[in-house]
């Protein structure tokens, strides 16, 4: 259950002002209409992150546990850093608005996700926590819905009103005090 609330906490964090967020934005003022697009949204990132989830642990079992701690630490840290670049959306998200609504955020949220942070955070919180791989997937599946469907129902105004770089800050903290403390080898505390 840990595994939950961590991956929740890292993936809500590190969604905000994300390139999904964005898009979720531009699919808010182009549709307007909330329930189809916060559907695709949950479907999108269920699809995305399970099979992100079943890397992690595959990743895990091939390479052995130890190789698996300093590259998890290692990448928690390069997290840490790339949480605090800022994102902007892809022209090929905007020209997938031909399969109405749901299917759009479909299509558009899984090929925004691919290589994204918080799919590697999936892989790598996967990898870590691989007896809970269920509570990674609904945590950081969890976690993007915190994020996004505020952003669907409320919009661009909202999100011009939080202190997105002081967020980006914690949770870029919180990425590099997990990467220490795992190649620390006291990834026990969390």
């Amino acid at each position: 259950m840990n595994a939950f609330f961590i991956a929740t906490a890292l993936v809500a964090l590190a969604e905000m002002g994300d390139k999904t967020q964005l898009l979720a934005f531009l699919l808010a003022a182009r549709f307007r209409q909330p329930l189809p697009i916060v559907a695709g949204i949950f479907v999108a990132t269920i699809v995305n992150h399970a099979f992100a989830g079943a890397a992690g642990m595959w990743i895990t079992h091939l390479i052995g546990a130890e190789n698996m701690r300093w590259i998890l630490g290692v990448s928690f840290i390069a997290m840490a850093a790339w949480i605090l670049v800022p994102d902007k959306i892809d022209e090929e998200e905007e020209q997938a608005l031909r399969f109405g609504v749901f299917g759009t955020t479909v299509i558009a949220f899984f090929l925004a996700e691919m290589g994204d942070k918080t799919q590697i955070a999936t892989v790598a919180l996967s990898a870590k926590y691989a007896s809970e791989f269920v509570w990674v997937i609904t945590g950081t599946t969890f976690g993007m819905m915190l994020a996004n469907v505020p952003a669907v129902y409320l919009g661009n105004h909202f999100a011009q009103k939080l202190p997105i770089r002081w967020i980006h800050a914690v949770a870029a903290a919180i990425f590099a005090l997990i990467g220490v403390l795992v190649l620390l080898g006291k990834d026990g505390l969390l």
